[in-house]
């Protein structure tokens, strides 16, 4: 009798309570619809955060962008900005049940770039995933992979 491979994320889902896993996953879905529409309109997107507020409205989070460390002016910090926006959730967590924070990432196996999405709520409760996309030189369109999981540690209900 053959067994039936488990879901992506099943074991997750079903390892933390229902409205943790409500939480986590419209945080994910909503990081990776505004960071997919960020880039259609844009050509990229700069790093972001969603949290879902105690009364259960979802906001989101942003800091400015500080010029690149090396004075460049070649873009921006995105690791700076990833901190800021850890330090700011950090800071204000006792407003907010659950968090997203959102950023672009490069796979360097894969030769893509990808759209990170790291949740975490207040109970303990931790889910990532990447979605891996390229530029379609030819029609100016973006054309995304496959969402996967991928491992987080918590960042803002940590001390």
């Amino acid at each position: 009798m053959a067994e039936t491979a488990p879901q992506p994320g099943h074991s997750w889902r079903t390892s933390v309570p229902e409205a943790t896993a409500t939480d986590l996953e419209n945080l994910l879905g909503t990081g990776m619809g505004a960071a997919q529409e960020q880039l259609e309109r844009n050509g990229g997107f700069l790093p972001f955060a969603l949290v879902v507020e105690n009364d259960g409205e979802v906001r989101l989070v942003a800091v400015s962008p500080a010029d690149s460390a090396d004075g460049s002016g070649d873009g921006f910090d995105a690791d700076g900005m990833i901190s800021d926006i850890t330090e700011l959730l950090r800071q204000n967590r006792d407003d907010f049940r659950a968090a997203a924070i959102v950023c672009d990432i490069t796979l360097v196996e894969e030769g893509s770039d990808a759209i990170h999405v790291a949740t975490e709520h207040r109970d303990g409760a931790v889910f990532a995933a990447v979605l891996p996309y390229v530029a379609q030189e030819s029609t100016r369109e973006w054309v995304f992979g496959e969402l996967s999981a991928d491992s987080n540690e918590p960042v803002i209900w940590v001390d």
